[in-house]
């Protein structure tokens, strides 16, 4: 029996890719010279594709593959797949949740201590021996501050229990109120930010949310507030969050997303009142490898003709 052939989009954790060979062909697209050219001589024999959250799968990549069956990426986000495209050609499509959700919940966390606690302008006052001229400046804290989620899924409420922990009152934003979860909702995105200390944002990337932090919810925020963005930097708008910056009429960020990855305005770079990190949520080993071996799980679950492990709805 002809082994089945994959096209991958563009390269995956080193493991996941190894466990991958061992099963199919592989077709790496980001390294042709003349990706149309590949597309054409792989056309009548790739059945499946494996990518990643940041490369996704086109409409005309789908198109090009007339056979296509199956699109499983590596990562919870999946805004980079056309999936409106793959619903019209019945292509299925997977993806890798829960497995990442405590890392980017951990992470999370990381980046409001170190906002809240400024830890990194902490350790550059020690390394620049500047601490036995005078101490470093009070901070404020997380304790007993109000801290609105927008967007409380799976990630969202791992989140909202350990901020619980550092006895921060929680609230959230989404789509709908969940009836069972105990935090209290608002309907409205800017009210929340108003009310809040701290604003996490969490919610998937789509159309539907592209700039959802806008200029009115920032200013909403204020100048006591932090925003913290662990979703897509789609979500914000990031023009305007850096005049908010600069001017004071917002108070703080936290970003592990940005509007053009890995490029990062020079303007944003050079705030002293914010803390960067190059969307690490999930870079840990141990969830790396948790979400290759679901994306390997899905293709070999396709094939078998079992269950999808993780399908996006």
């Amino acid at each position: 029996m002809d082994r089945r052939e994959l096209l991958m989009v563009g390269p995956l954790a080193a493991a996941a890719a190894a466990e991958i060979e061992k099963d199919v062909i592989v077709h790496r697209y980001w390294e042709a010279a003349d990706k149309p050219a590949l597309l054409a001589s792989i056309a009548d024999r790739v059945t499946l594709v494996a990518t990643s959250g940041h490369h996704g799968c086109s409409a005309d990549i789908m198109e090009a593959l007339p056979k296509l069956e199956l699109i499983a990426s590596f990562g919870v986000g999946y805004d980079a797949v056309d999936v409106a495209a793959a619903r019209r050609h019945g292509i299925r499509v997977t993806n890798t949740p829960d497995v990442l959700n405590d890392c980017v919940a951990e992470m999370t966390l990381a980046l409001m201590l170190a906002a809240c606690h400024r830890i990194p302008q902490a350790d550059r006052y020690v390394r620049d021996g500047l601490w036995p001229s005078a101490n470093f400046p009070l901070t404020p804290e997380l304790t007993g501050r109000t801290v609105g989620i927008l967007g409380l899924g799976r990630i969202g409420k791992e989140i909202a229990r350990r901020l619980q922990v550092f006895k921060m009152q929680v609230v959230y934003h989404g789509r709908h109120r969940q009836e069972h979860e105990p935090f209290p909702y608002y309907a409205d995105l800017a009210e929340m930010a108003r009310d809040v200390d701290w604003l996490v944002v969490i919610a998937p990337g789509s159309a539907s949310t592209s700039g959802i932090v806008s200029r009115a919810v920032m200013q909403a925020l204020g100048p006591e507030g932090t925003l913290v963005n662990m979703a897509r930097g789609s979500l914000v708008d990031e023009p305007a969050m850096i005049e908010l910056l600069t001017s004071g009429a917002l108070g703080g960020a936290a970003l592990d997303v940005f509007a053009n990855e890995p490029e990062v305005p020079a303007a944003l770079r050079a705030l002293p009142n914010v803390v960067l990190s190059p969307h690490q949520g999930s870079a840990t080993h141990k969830t790396r490898a948790a979400m290759g071996a679901t994306v390997v799980a899905n293709l070999r679950a396709h094939m078998r003709g079992d269950p999808l492990v993780s399908p996006v709805a």
